[in-house]
Formats: structure tokens, sequence, C-alpha cells
């Protein structure tokens, strides 16, 4: 092994060793290491920024007078008991190395621990104005305690006697359902699985597999400052703040508090006493509802009294019975003399009056009016039968000569004659020899019927023979409504 050389005994142009920067470097690591190997450093924390990127922390420790830098590897911070805080005078555990990187020594600490209680209660005391700056203390955030609750559940450890006299309690007062989530109340990690039970009570869904409490005791026996450190930390402080379940802190004895109990919606000096908050007695529910039903009881049976008493009273000003039917009686039994007497005497107006008509009624001027009805009705009908005869001759000669116009003016009359009525194959009256085409059909129709025919052409002209137009009519349009064609 390389060892530093003495430079007292160098003299200026001997023959010195000669070291490489690395090599004096970590001649140095080595003298340094095997000189103090471990050892515990008191000091003050400066430069905390919280733990790197890299899960390392870097700060230093420093007095009035020095200061030297400080490393914590991450494997170390997760085991340490307490965190380092800003300002917080600490002991430190490690060992003495360099970094040949920047030529400068450090500690590597694997345990920290505060310098004496002193230096917990200002810790506690900074963290305490913290939250309350932040409002986590105030009474007017903290719930009420469920009156009846059917589920508690309980933050403690499994073990020990604070469980077993939190459970012979709650036998004792009433017979609540109580789940248990199993934690460590001291040592390395013990803060992280307070909140992580908190925190997962609070997670559970009403009307689940697993019943949601009504009311959470976190619950822990006595110890020291350091042994109740793990209620002071920043992670169960926020948890117990963050609870929608109302939470009874029920950490150490009477005289110890720690930050969950000013968080906490109530605080319990001893877990015993917790359970007795957390559930009424069942023998005092029972003489409350006895004493309650007392005075139910009582006061129905005032309340019937005095109704009772007041119903005399009015009734007592009540006019009586037969006082109330007295007057309408006498006025029923007056209009029923009266009524008595009107009735015979409208019975004999009525007899006197049908005795005076029936002298006056006889069946002979009824049957002298239906007599003079009933000829006149043979007279009437007698009229009606000529009337219709005259009307219908008078519409049949009307018809008749309308008839005989019809045949006059149709073209039925003039083909009768000798002319004829053409029509092509469409049924279209041809009126002009050029509207005939060779080869079409023709539809000739005589006063006795119709023909069919073949056009070949029109004929040539020739001068008319003086015998061939004697006596022909000349061509002329039907009228009337018999002029739908030319006639020929």
């Amino acid at each position: 092994m390389n060892s530093i050389p003495n430079t007292s005994e160098a003299r200026p142009g001997a023959n010195a060793p000669e070291f490489s920067v690395s090599e004096l470097s970590g001649a140095i690591k080595r003298a340094l290491e095997d000189g103090f190997g471990y050892v515990r450093l008191k000091g003050e924390i400066s430069g905390y920024r919280g733990p790197h990127a890299s899960g390392h922390c870097y700060f230093a420790l420093k007095d009035d007078k020095a200061k030297i830098e400080a490393v914590i590897w991450k494997g170390s911070f997760g085991r340490l008991r307490f965190k380092p805080e800003e300002g917080m005078e600490v002991i430190a555990q490690g060992k003495i190395t360099t970094f040949p990187g920047s030529s400068k020594y450090q500690i590597v600490i694997e345990a920290l621990e505060p310098a004496g209680a002193g230096a917990l209660m200002a810790l506690l005391e900074e963290r305490k104005r913290k939250f309350a700056a932040e409002g986590l203390f105030d009474e007017a955030r903290k719930k009420p305690r469920p009156f009846l609750p059917k589920v508690v559940g309980i933050v403690t450890s499994p073990t020990g006697a604070v469980i077993r006299d939190m459970l012979h309690g709650f036998n004792e007062r009433y017979p609540a359902c109580v789940l248990v989530w199993p934690v460590r109340v001291q040592g390395e990690g013990s803060a992280a699985e307070v909140a992580a039970a908190i925190r997962g009570f609070n997670a559970l869904e009403t009307g689940g597999r697993i019943p949601r409490p009504d009311v959470l005791i976190v619950a822990r026996g006595g110890g020291s400052l350091e042994d109740l450190w793990s209620f002071n930390e920043e992670i169960v402080v926020r948890a117990a703040a963050e609870s929608l379940i109302p939470l009874i802190s029920a950490v150490g004895h009477e005289t110890d508090w720690t930050l969950i109990d000013l968080v906490a919606d109530a605080r319990a000096p001893t877990p015993t006493k917790a359970a007795e908050w957390a559930v009424p007695k069942y023998s005092e529910l029972i003489d409350g509802l006895e004493k309650l039903m007392l005075r139910k009881r009582t006061a129905v049976r005032r309340s019937l009294e005095g109704a009772k008493t007041h119903l005399k009273a009015s009734s007592r000003g009540l006019p009586k019975l037969q006082d109330l039917v007295a007057l309408p009686r006498q006025r029923f039994d007056e209009a029923d003399r009266r009524l008595s007497r009107a009735l015979l005497a409208n019975t004999r107006a009525h007899a006197t009056r049908l005795a005076r008509v029936s002298g006056r009624l006889s069946p002979s001027p009824i049957l002298q009016k239906h007599s003079r009805c009933a000829e006149r009705l043979q007279t009437l009908e007698r009229r009606a039968g000529r009337a219709l005869l005259n009307r219908v001759a008078v519409s049949r000669r009307v018809l008749d000569g309308k008839a005989a116009l019809l045949n006059s003016l149709g073209y039925h009359s003039i083909l009768s004659r000798g002319f004829a009525l053409v029509r092509n194959e469409a049924g279209q009256t041809i009126r002009q020899a050029a509207a005939v085409v060779a080869g079409s059909m023709l539809n000739i129709e005589l006063s006795d019927g119709q023909i069919a025919a073949r056009a070949e052409g029109p004929l040539k002209s020739e001068p008319p023979k003086a015998d061939q137009g004697a006596g022909k009519t000349p061509r002329r349009k039907p009228g009337g409504r018999g002029g739908q064609g030319s006639l020929f």
C-alpha cells in the first residue's frame, strides 16, 4: 500500500516518490477512513433540500465554528427513524470518507437522531405552528361523533393490553361490530402504516363486503416522546385531517400529547376511555329509554286531563239539545197544520172547477170537426190526381217535340237521304280528299250500317256530267247535336 510521502525529509533536488492524482487521493481516503472509522457527530443540519432525484440526501452539519459535508444514501434514508429537517440539531452516526471528485471529506450517515429531548420538542413546536397555520387544528372542521355507530374501526397494534382493554370495554358497554387494522405503533415504518390504515378505512365503500366504519379510533399505550414520535409525523397528521370518518385519538396517557391529538375530531385520555366515547353504554340507553317513556306517559296523561277539563268547561257553555231542536220543531208543527188545511182547500177548489167544466164537455163538436176535415181531405185528393195527370201530359208533349227536333237536326237523317260519313283508322272524320293516304283503311258509315274500305288514291278530275249533278243535295255541315263529321 502506498503511503503519503514525508515531505519534511524531502530536500529540494532529492529523489522524492512520485504519485498520480488518483493515487494520492486514494491514499488520503484510506488514511482518513482508517484513522477515524465510525464516529458520532453532533451538529445542526444546514442546506437540506430533501432527497435528490436519485434518492440520496446531501446537506451539511455545522456548529458555530466549522462545517462538514454529509450524505445519506437512499437505502439508509428509508431506514431512518427520524428524517432530517433544516435547522434541526441532530446526532449523526456514520463513517468519515472523502469524495475524490472534489477533493473534500464528508460523513456518510447511517443513523440519525435528534440531539436530546429539547431538539425533539423544538421540532414538535415547529410542526405544530406549521399545521396550525394551515388550519388543521380549527374546531370548525372537526366532525361530531355518531351517537350509535354500528361499526367501529380501530388502528392499533394487534398485540398488547390496549386492544384487549378496548374490546373488553365494547363488550361491557355495547356489542358493536369492531374492525381492527393491525399496525406498528413504534419504530421504523410505523408512521406510514398508521397513515395507510386511516386512509384504508376511509376507502371502504358503504354497503361493500367489508363494512365501512362509522367512527375511527387511533390508539396506543403510553411512552416517551421518542416512543410516541410516529404520531407526530406529517404523514399521520395529514391522513387524520383528510379522514371523512370521525376520528378519536387515544395515544398515550392523559398527560401525553401528540399532533394527532390536535387534528383529531376528539381526544380521549386513554384507549379505554376512547371505547367508552365511541359507543353508548347499553344499560344507560335502557335507563334513558325508560325515563323518556315515563316522561312520555306523564305528558300524554297530562294532555288528556287538560283536554278533558277544557271539554267539560266548553260543554257547560253549549245550549242543551232540547233547546236547540225546540224552535225548529215548533216551526215544523206549524207548517204541518198549514199544509193540511191548504191541501184540503186546494182539493175542494179543483173539484168545483171540474164540476163547472164537465157540464160543457160533449163529443158532438169533436165529431163534427172530424167530419169536416175528412171531406176536405177527399176534395184535395181529387184535385191532386187531376193536377198530376195534367203535368205528365205537358211534360210528354215537350219531350216529343225535342225528340223530333233532334231527329231533324242529327246527321242520321242526312245519311238516310244517301249521304255517307267517312272516318280514318283513328276514328277521325275525313273532310277533304287530300287527307286520304293511298292504302289506308277507311270506315264508311251509311244509314243502315258501317263498311270498311281501303283507299287507292285520288280520282282524276273529269268534268261533271249534266245529269250527275241534278237532284243532288250540296255538301253541308250538320248542325245541332249531329255535328260529328262531314257527309258526302
